[in-house]
């Protein structure tokens, strides 16, 4: 199996309350900006985007930050529905910094 695992500093500019799937799993959708420098062929590469996230499971009852926290994020990368190219983190591990 290939790997897919992200780590990723960012800011949190928006979260959505938490809310219940209709088995009662509990789940938060976030949107995080990050910003840094990163080398590229010997040259600081400048970059500068923002990402959706999903957060499922017990982890998304954690999930209590407010816009303007710092985040540490660790997941996985996947389309945002069978249908689309989008694509979403889903969250499996976070912590407020």
């Amino acid at each position: 199996m290939a790997d897919n695992r992200l780590v990723l500093h960012a800011k949190l500019i928006a979260r959505d309350a938490l809310r219940r799937t209709p088995a009662g799993v509990p789940v938060v959708s976030f949107r995080v900006a990050h910003e840094s420098e990163q080398p590229e062929a010997g040259v600081a590469r400048k970059t500068a985007f923002e990402l959706d996230c999903v957060i499922i499971g017990k982890e998304a009852e954690r999930m209590t930050a407010a816009p303007g926290a710092n985040l540490r994020l660790g997941g996985f990368l996947a389309p945002r529905s069978k249908s689309s190219t989008r694509l979403v983190l889903h969250v499996n591990e976070f912590d407020i910094e």
